[in-house]
């Protein structure tokens, strides 16, 4: 099939490269021409494991092309996807200029029947708004063309996006006619060989799933973070704690982690989306509500914790071990880590920090400045230390030179937001240690 992508930001560039990978003609539109170049060289302006060799490969196979023209995507897409920012707004509702930027465009440009896809994460309603924008275009224009609106939103996770896509354990349709599910049907075959993952419903109800799914997986990360600052309280050890509740099948153990919160561009947005959402149809979701309460404060534990702990910390150096709010991405959008090192300056610290990833993203979002310094391993950021954060739950974290760590520190002390060492073990060792909600 024929299919253009309007957008080549995460969503865009992983669902365009994708359907090329399995044999579809792929066009991927940007209204930057920088971007669109380097694109089309073969740079990628995000970091997703797997992803540069699958762009590379499909350029060089001719199946996956990038353009700045919206005509041309129009002209091109039997289908087209609409995967474009929907930031969100100053009263949390998701920004949705460029989504109907987009919807106006195809509007003036169609000249056949097409399958317009909403794959940005948008409001309920939406879709009607977009197929109400392309109509009154061709109102305008004074002709009628058939076509069709579907919500796909997408559900990959940053770090295993391109995994998600190839092997999804769902694909959500909202679709209003036969002839467009049909096309969908099509377009998703190369990714249901061995059964059928797809799942179809009204357009409004795929809209709701996606919130849905991003609220539930963020309730139970401050479920679990309520939990374990209670577990902290009561002597209790909240991995013990998990491991009970998580081996029962109705509860199961994703997303049961106590940690400095969550992050990123999907879960902050997404229930402060549906919060508001909710309060334009006059009903308040209490318990989102509270999600968003704890994880807040959550993210301003450690340095609470520090302060406790080591009373002033004004002069004294820091090391932090990950700046991206997961591993595997350079993300820093609503990062436990932008709270943390915000909060270590505010009290006076200097700040020695190391992620694998996210280091030009830090040095973009906070320049130059004389209290972070970038460190190029994880040992050079604990020289001298006087506490180490560890923030990002990266795997060369999980086992690494305890010995040379601590010789290098000038106080052996960790506060461990990810909880990935065990505190006795660390004890043996001779750091002082704080997990969250460990024993």
């Amino acid at each position: 099939m024929k299919v253009s992508v309007v957008g080549t930001g995460y969503v865009g560039l992983v669902t365009g490269s994708c359907l090329a990978d399995s044999g579809h003609e792929v066009l991927c539109i940007d209204a930057d021409p920088v971007k669109v170049g380097r694109l089309r060289e073969g740079h990628i302006p995000i970091y997703e494991p797997g992803l540069e060799s699958i762009v590379v490969s499909n350029v060089e196979a001719g199946r996956l092309r990038f353009s700045l023209s919206a005509e041309e995507a129009v002209e091109f897409g039997e289908i087209i996807v609409i995967a474009v920012g929907t930031p969100p707004d100053e009263d949390g509702s998701a920004d949705l200029r460029h989504v109907l930027a987009v919807a106006r465009s195809i509007g003036q440009h169609i000249q056949d029947y097409r399958v317009v896809v909403d794959k940005s994460t948008v409001p309920v309603g939406t879709a009607d708004r977009v197929e109400a924008a392309i109509r009154e275009v061709l109102a305008e224009r004074g002709i009628a063309v058939p076509f069709s609106v579907v919500s796909n939103p997408e559900f990959l996770k940053e770090g295993a996006a391109v995994e998600d896509f190839m092997r999804p354990d769902r694909i959500v349709l909202g679709v209003e006619d036969p002839q467009a599910e049909e096309r969908m049907r099509e377009l998703y075959a190369p990714f249901q060989r061995n059964h059928d993952r797809i799942v179809v419903m009204s357009r409004r109800s795929a809209e709701l799933t996606k919130y849905a799914a991003n609220a539930m997986l963020a309730t139970r990360i401050s479920f679990m973070n309520e939990l374990a600052n209670l577990a902290d309280r009561l002597g209790a050890d909240i991995e013990d704690v998990r491991r009970g509740i998580g081996s029962d099948p109705r509860i199961g153990y994703s997303f049961l982690y106590a940690g400095t919160g969550y992050g990123g561009s999907c879960f902050p947005k997404d229930v402060s989306a549906l919060l508001r959402t909710a309060s334009t149809e006059g009903q308040e979701l209490l318990l989102l509500q509270a999600v968003e309460t704890v994880n807040a404060a959550q993210k301003k534990l450690l340095v609470e914790m520090a302060r406790e702990h080591m009373g002033s910390l004004a002069g004294k150096r820091v090391a932090v071990w990950g700046l991206a709010f997961k591993p595997n991405t350079d993300d820093m959008r609503e990062a436990p880590s932008r709270v943390v090192l915000e909060g270590l300056w505010a009290e006076g610290a200097v700040v020695a920090a190391y992620d694998p990833a996210a280091a030009d993203e830090c040095r973009r979002i906070y320049g130059e400045r004389d209290d972070l310094i970038l460190a190029a391993s994880p040992l050079e950021a604990v020289r001298g230390a006087d506490a180490l954060f560890i923030l990002t739950e990266w795997k060369e974290f999980r086992a690494p030179a305890f010995d040379e760590i601590h010789r290098r520190m000038n106080r052996p002390l960790v506060f461990d937001g990810r909880n990935l060492y065990d505190p006795r073990a660390m004890r043996r060792r001779g750091f002082e240690y704080r997990g969250i909600g460990r024993r």
